[in-house]
């Protein structure tokens, strides 16, 4: 009889493990939100995730809620997440990699840090997330992942910013007061130049203290529309152009035409971005070419009514120039990788958080803390700033062109930085385009 009953009571005790283990086997598939392991496998897994959003920024803050938001939905998780200061991260992060112990999921910036972890067999591609999630990897702008693309038909981040250098930010209130019209090609720029030094108003505000501003700004975009994205990348390679070549030389004579029309304030190269912004937003200046940063500065630095009147499209096209009009110099910014050395439950684990981060309801809330991302959204207007709102429209019907010290060598975007200022104060246009081209062919030969 003692025999019987412990046999009942196990085989209820198998049945009762049975039903719910067929209770918890219904997938929790998520299609935009965070990925949750709920009803799924319950195995205890840890991943370790480093970035540098270590401030008080609403940027910093929407990315650490995201992964906070991830371990709240995936308790099987151990998420051991580090904040690094921005300005120790690099070093931490190149310390690690020097002992191949890297993080299974660390930000990396597009580009050279990118592309030194891919060279140094650090990186494993994140393309399964694409193929999981087709429309995510469609709905990013064109461009997002040339960066990220180390091998054919792979992806090895998703960017989760878009730095975006040269907006036309314009003051409308003064182009109607003084009667001009937003140029929307270089001859109406240069009227609209003379128009407003013949009103006293500066036409364009520039802080090229710090050299690269006006290099990064104004002509990254000035010089694609005069030589076209091709011609450039050739130049950079040495592969068939030249700096030297009369078509980038006729970009430096437009850049001297703008300094020598007195389209910038007198001292521009003595004065920061931080003063020419705010010298624009007071009202003294029609126009100011910057980047995203400005976005975020005047949110916090700018009045309601000073912002109300400002309006942002892109650089003018140039007439008979090889390239197109309506584009943007930029590119992407940073994503979070993941490491070569990361395997079974751990890889699927950072793969989902990677998405948690990247995925379309990450972008949103990235995008709510106004910065740009490259991800094609519609944002509610009471989510962001108005003036965020009417740049981030413009860059998702702009083409995103090269920021030429993305490319160039150091010792090339050095040279022509420092160019850019010569020519302002009366340099040669073919001068400063050799000092480029020496300084790069330099680079390549080594």
């Amino acid at each position: 009889m003692k025999k019987r009953a412990i046999f009942v009571v196990t085989l209820i005790t198998m049945l009762s493990l049975l039903v719910a283990a067929c209770g918890g086997s219904n997938s929790n598939e998520s299609k935009g939100g965070t990925p949750s392991n709920e009803g799924g496998s319950k195995e205890k897994v840890k991943v370790t995730i480093w970035h540098n959003f270590a401030g008080d920024d609403l940027r910093a803050q929407a990315v650490r809620g995201l992964i906070d938001e991830y371990k709240t939905n995936n308790p099987n998780v151990e998420v051991d997440a580090q904040a690094i200061p921005v300005d120790g991260y690099r070093p931490r992060l190149s310390t690690v990699a020097a002992a191949n112990e890297m993080p299974d999921v660390f930000f990396v910036y597009a580009g050279s840090q990118s592309q030194e972890f891919y060279d140094a067999g650090l990186l494993q591609p994140i393309t399964p997330l694409a193929e999981k999630y087709p429309e995510w990897r469609a709905n990013f702008m064109d461009g997002a992942f040339d960066r990220f693309s180390f091998e054919p038909d792979q992806i090895f981040s998703a960017p989760i910013g878009l730095s975006a250098t040269s907006f036309l930010y314009y003051n409308k209130d003064l182009f109607e007061q003084h009667n001009v019209t937003v140029p929307t090609n270089w001859t109406e720029l240069m009227t609209a130049v003379k128009a407003f030094n013949d009103n006293g108003v500066t036409p364009i505000a520039l802080g090229n203290k710090a050299p690269w501003m006006a290099q990064s700004t104004i002509l990254g975009s000035l010089a694609d529309r005069v030589t076209g994205t091709e011609w450039f990348l050739k130049a950079v390679k040495g592969d068939g152009a030249s700096f030297t070549d009369p078509v980038f030389v006729e970009v430096l004579n437009k850049f001297k035409e703008l300094s020598d029309n007195k389209a910038f304030q007198d001292g521009a190269n003595s004065i920061d971005n931080t003063q020419a912004e705010q010298y624009f937003i007071q009202g003294n200046a029609a126009m100011m070419i910057s980047g995203a940063w400005t976005l975020t500065n005047l949110a916090s630095s700018a009045t309601d009514e000073q912002v109300a009147p400002i309006e942002v499209t892109t650089l003018p096209a140039v007439e008979d120039g090889a390239g197109a009009a309506g584009t943007i110099s930029g590119g992407a910014g940073g994503g979070f990788a993941l490491s070569k050395k990361t395997t079974g439950a751990a890889k699927d684990a950072a793969l989902d958080l990677i998405y948690a981060i990247s995925g379309p309801e990450g972008q949103e809330k990235i995008a709510e803390s106004n910065s740009m991302v490259m991800y094609n959204m519609d944002l509610a207007e009471s989510h962001v700033s108005p003036l965020y709102l009417k740049a981030f429209n413009v860059a998702k019907e702009a083409v995103i062109t090269p920021v030429y010290d993305a490319y160039l060598s150091a010792e090339a975007a050095e040279s022509i930085n420092n160019g850019l200022q010569e020519l302002m104060m009366g340099g040669k246009p073919e001068d400063i385009a050799k000092k480029l081209q020496d300084a790069q062919e330099r680079s390549t030969q080594q």
